[in-house]
Formats: C-alpha cells, sequence, structure tokens
C-alpha cells in the first residue's frame, strides 16, 4: 500500500494502530491568525535610492508593493502568534499553568493549520477523556495500558486558539486563568471549547461574557457568535443585556418608558442637565428603531405645554402691575415652556408628525391674546414656534392644507413681527435669521395670490417701519410681484395666440 494512503486512513482513523489520529469539524475561531507556510520570504523592498517616485510607478509595480507591504504584515503576524504558542508550551511544559503529578504524557497531539503549519505537545489522555467529549468518544475504544497514541486535529483555522483550549483542560480554576483576556480572545476560546465537547470551558467563557462590560463592537461579535453555537439554554442571561423578553417589550410598556423620559426632562429642575437630556434624548429619537415613540404621547405633551404657557401668561398679566412681584423668574418660567414646546415640535417635525399640531397652534387665540398684553421681553420665545413651523412648511416637512397654513400665520404673524427683533438679539445663538426668513417667505409663497397680497402688503409697511428688527422677507416680495403682474400679462398674451390641432394616426 503506498505511504500515501496508508497516512491518509490513519488520519481517518481506520487502521487499529497503537497510534491513533484524526480531524474534528472544522471550527471557525473569531481572531484569524495567519501562521507561516514553506514558501520563501518575500525579496526585501528595495532602498530610496532605486525606488521610483510614485507618481512614475507603473500599475504593476504600484500592485506588486501593496503585496510586498500585505506580506510583510502578514510574516510579523505570524512571528508574533509563534512566540506566543512557544510561551504556552514552554509553560505548559514547565508545569505553570496545570495541575502537578500526573507524569509523562501518554498522547502526542498534533494541530495542524490549514497553511501546514504544525504543533505537536505531550499530554494525557485521562485528561482529555474526563474533560472532552469528543476526546473521550474519539479515544474510548482504545484502552490499552502502556500504549502512547498520537493525535491529529488538522485543519484548523488557529492553531494558537486551539493549543490555548488544550492547556485550559488542565488548569484547577479556568475563571482565574481567563481574566485580563479580551472578548475577541474568549469567543475564539468558546467556539473551540463547544467544538470539541469541553463543557467546563464553554461555561467558564460563557461566565467571562456574562461578568464584562463590551463595546459596541464588541457586542455585536457576542450576538454573532452566540448566534451560531447550539446553545440555547445557556446563553440566554447573556443576551438579556441585548435584548428584552417578548412578555416584557410590548407597546405599552415601552410608550410608558418614551412617556416617563420626556416628561422627566420637560420637569427637570437642573437647566444644564435638562439641556444635556435634551440633546441625547432628540439624537436617539431620530435614530430607526423597531418600536418608536407615539404620536400620542407626544401630542400629550404638546397639551401639557400648552396649558402651561397659558398659566404662565395668565400669571403674567394679573402681575405686571405689581412692582413687588419678580418678573425675572416669571420670564425664566414662560421662556422654559416655551423652550419645552419647541423641543416637542422638533420631536413631531423630526417624526413627521407635527401637521395636527400647526393646526392646533392655529387654533390658539386665547394664548395669542394673552401674549399680546405682556411685555416682548417676557414673551418672545413663544414666537419661536412659530418660527420653527415657518421654516418647516418652508423646507418641505410638514405638510398641511392651505387653510392651515394661512391659519396659523393669521393667528401668529404679527406676535413674530412683533417678537423678532428681541428672538434675534436674545437668540442669536440658537436663532438662524436667514433660516427663519427663507422659511417665512416659502411658506407664505405657498398661499393664494390674493393671501400673499395681503400678508406682504402688511409686512411692507412694517419692514418700512421697523427695519431689522421685522423679517426680511424681499424675496417672497419679488415672487409674488412677478407673479402678480409681470407673468400675468405675459400669460394672457401668450394665451390669445394659443392654437390646438388634432391629427389622426393610422393604426
Amino acid at each position: 500500500m503506498a505511504s500515501r494512503e496508508v497516512s491518509t486512513m490513519i488520519k481517518q482513523g481506520f487502521i487499529s494502530d497503537p497510534s491513533l489520529a484524526f480531524s474534528p469539524s472544522r471550527t471557525t475561531a473569531l481572531s484569524k491568525i495567519s501562521s507561516p507556510t514553506a514558501s520563501p520570504p518575500p525579496p526585501p523592498p528595495p532602498n530610496e535610492s532605486t525606488r521610483p517616485s510614485h507618481s512614475n510607478l507603473t500599475l504593476f509595480e504600484m500592485m506588486s508593493e501593496e503585496h510586498n507591504r500585505e506580506s510583510k504584515t502578514l510574516d510579523e503576524s505570524r512571528k508574533k502568534s509563534h512566540a506566543r504558542v512557544a510561551k504556552i508550551l514552554t509553560d505548559f511544559k514547565n508545569g505553570i499553568v496545570y495541575a502537578y503529578g500526573l507524569g509523562p504524557g501518554d498522547v502526542r497531539l498534533t494541530v495542524v493549520g490549514r497553511d501546514g503549519y504544525r504543533v505537536t505537545m505531550d499530554v494525557h489522555r485521562r485528561v482529555l477523556s474526563e474533560k472532552s467529549r469528543f476526546f473521550m468518544e474519539k479515544m474510548s475504544s482504545r484502552k490499552e495500558k502502556g500504549v502512547s497514541h498520537m493525535v491529529e486535529i488538522s485543519e484548523c483555522d488557529d492553531v494558537e486558539v486551539y493549543v490555548e483550549t488544550v492547556v485550559l483542560m488542565y488548569c484547577d480554576d479556568l475563571k482565574k486563568r481567563l481574566v485580563g483576556e479580551n472578548v475577541c480572545k474568549i469567543l475564539a476560546l468558546l467556539k473551540v471549547s463547544a467544538a470539541i465537547m469541553f463543557d467546563e470551558g464553554v461555561m467558564s467563557c460563557l461566565e467571562y461574557l456574562e461578568a464584562v462590560p463590551w463595546t459596541e463592537e464588541e457586542e455585536e461579535m457576542v450576538v454573532s457568535c452566540l448566534g451560531e453555537l447550539d446553545l440555547p439554554d445557556l446563553v440566554t442571561s447573556i443576551l438579556q443585556r441585548v435584548s428584552s423578553e417578548s412578555s416584557t417589550s410590548s407597546s405599552s410598556r415601552t410608550d410608558d418608558i418614551y412617556l416617563q423620559l420626556l416628561t422627566g426632562v420637560l420637569q427637570a429642575k437642573d437647566d444644564k442637565a435638562r439641556r444635556e437630556m435634551k440633546s441625547l434624548i432628540y439624537r436617539l429619537l431620530r435614530e430607526e428603531s423597531d418600536h418608536d415613540v407615539s404620536k400620542n404621547i407626544l401630542y400629550s405633551l404638546c397639551h401639557r405645554c400648552l396649558t402651561s404657557l397659558v398659566l404662565c401668561l395668565s400669571e403674567a398679566t394679573s402681575q405686571m402691575n405689581d412692582p413687588g412681584k419678580d418678573r425675572g423668574v416669571l420670564m425664566r418660567e414662560i421662556a422654559r415652556e416655551a423652550d419645552n414646546l419647541v423641543w416637542v415640535v422638533d420631536i413631531l417635525i423630526e417624526k413627521k408628525f407635527c401637521e395636527d399640531f400647526v393646526k392646533l397652534w392655529a387654533d390658539q387665540k386665547e394664548l395669542a391674546d394673552l401674549h399680546s398684553k405682556i411685555p416682548t421681553m417676557y414673551r418672545h420665545e413663544i414666537s419661536r414656534i412659530t418660527a420653527l413651523i415657518c421654516v418647516g412648511i418652508g423646507k418641505g416637512r410638514i405638510l398641511v392644507n392651505r387653510e392651515a397654513r394661512f391659519s396659523v400665520l393669521n393667528t401668529w404673524l404679527e406676535a413674530l413681527y412683533d417678537d423678532f427683533g428681541w428672538m434675534r438679539r436674545a437668540s442669536s445663538r440658537s436663532l438662524d435669521r436667514k433660516v427663519v426668513e427663507e422659511g417665512l417667505s416659502q411658506t407664505i409663497l405657498t398661499l393664494s395670490l390674493r393671501q400673499q397680497q395681503v400678508i406682504l402688503m402688511k409686512w411692507f409697511d412694517r419692514f418700512l417701519s421697523k427695519g431689522d428688527d421685522c423679517p426680511n422677507v424681499q424675496r417672497a416680495f419679488e415672487v409674488w410681484w412677478r407673479r402678480a403682474f409681470v407673468r400675468q400679462v405675459v400669460t394672457e398674451a401668450d394665451a390669445s395666440q394659443l392654437q390646438i390641432t388634432l391629427y389622426d394616426y393610422p393604426k
């Protein structure tokens, strides 16, 4: 029989021989570190004096340089892996990482990588059989005493991880041995332990993963790895870190959490913490999620804010003539409630729920009336809500009918004109004047030509008297002028010459 055929049969376990060799099912480790091959090392790169400039390199030369760099990096990675394997074997041989008094090994274990890299170590049959059901099954038919066996694990993706896993079988305290390892290495050890049915190793790796924090990248790796392994009962507690049980993830429970968080932000006592949480919650709500904040919750918050604003302005009108009241406190309360409503409206626009709020804001006749009775310095923050709506309509992010668009301007545009100077000075950082003016212009131009005329003629008089303290919508004025006088004449002239001719085409 040819030597190659004998070798193949030994590896497959068909020859009854004192030596034993086999190959377990291939297992993909997470940290793939390549091993050296028999190919000669790449030639050294040319020195700087002989290397052509990058601009003069041909495509073939650039590809060769890239290949050389990759080969050098790969070779360095192999050398580091080999050094780590050598250290593991030295510690193993010296008895540092495993129990004592076992005597000489009776099994010669060889681990072979897919690239041909081989590592051989003398191990003990009793340890392998006790710790690994895979080894126990493979060696159960060979019980001759005093016989040395040869075991080969071939086609390994990561020789280093296999060697480390075998060494772990000799450790009395696996948990202590794993302390300090990174999550990637633990996942690699877990997959090999599961492949060779090293139950103690599997449990130790899972306990480690359950106890340590993960980065976002590690979290994806953990979820992916545990999903590939057939360990449903063991990984449940670990995956609870990133997913809820179906019985507790109902829509009503999620809505309660959203409501609690949003209400907490609106009622926060510390202004700095409130600003930080507003920014954080808004950013998180912008992200895609399986269950989003409901429209009903957001509108319930809108009604709360509107009620608070009405109460604040009612109190302000009654205190205007009372010199004993602290007007600064009142001004801060109004500004806070207006800012709360701006935040909720921002979320409504982001979630495309704002159409109904435009109608709701247009119907706030009582609030608009109270707004007109108190000094601008106390009330100007409220007009930011109108500005925000106009920007949303002007950018096409809020879709409402023409009656609603005209109604909201009819209710709040004069207030916006009155407050604009204070808004511009007091909110210079949060208010972009150009954006507001562009949004207002675009909103006006979505109305009928007659409505545009009514609004822009009033704006014309206001702008001439107030100047910079009035929004500058000259662009809208120009467009309206052309629509009303220039284009209409051209259209009529063209219409008088319009002719239509019908032709019958043969079928």
